[in-house]
């Protein structure tokens, strides 16, 4: 009982002695050096993405359907060629109203490949967005662009 007695004293006093282990390289905690933070983001930032669809070229026509939450708002739109696709209402400004109105374009991606023209209606696009009640509040207009006109409907 003796023998490990003093041996664990030993060691603890040869330890207690040894004050700079803890900067030392024999200290496993200094094996992979400090923590330290490190981010992944790119120095100019990540890119926003762009919304490279374009203005559909005509709106047709349109219509504002009141619903129990708000209305419907659709929209119809002729291209230059078929194929045209991911039509959206793209609201301006957040989806706020601007002096009483509410602005919409009307935005559609173009075909991949080459299409041919055909005849009006099947170039015809048409798309829909809901508007809840709690935006209509004050609106007193709707207007959704194309390229080349734009449509609009007093409430």
């Amino acid at each position: 009982m003796q023998k490990p007695l003093i041996a664990a004293l030993a060691v603890v006093l040869a330890l207690g002695a040894c004050g700079s282990v803890r900067d030392s390289r024999l200290n496993p905690m200094n094996w992979f050096g400090r923590e330290s933070t490190e981010t992944l983001a790119p120095s100019g930032g990540w890119a926003t993405e762009i919304d490279r669809r374009a203005l559909v070229p005509v709106v047709t026509e349109m219509e504002l359907i009141p619903t129990t939450g708000g209305a419907l708002l659709r929209a119809s739109g002729v291209t230059q060629t078929q194929g045209w696709w991911d039509a959206e209402l793209r609201p301006v400004n957040q989806g706020r109203p601007v002096n009483g109105a509410l602005v919409y374009e009307f935005v559609l991606a173009a075909p991949r490949t080459a299409t041919p023209v055909s005849t009006e209606v099947s170039r015809t696009v048409t798309a829909g967005v809901k508007i809840p009640t709690a935006r209509l509040g004050g609106v007193q207009r709707v207007i959704v662009r194309g390229a080349g006109n734009q449509r609009s409907i007093q409430r």
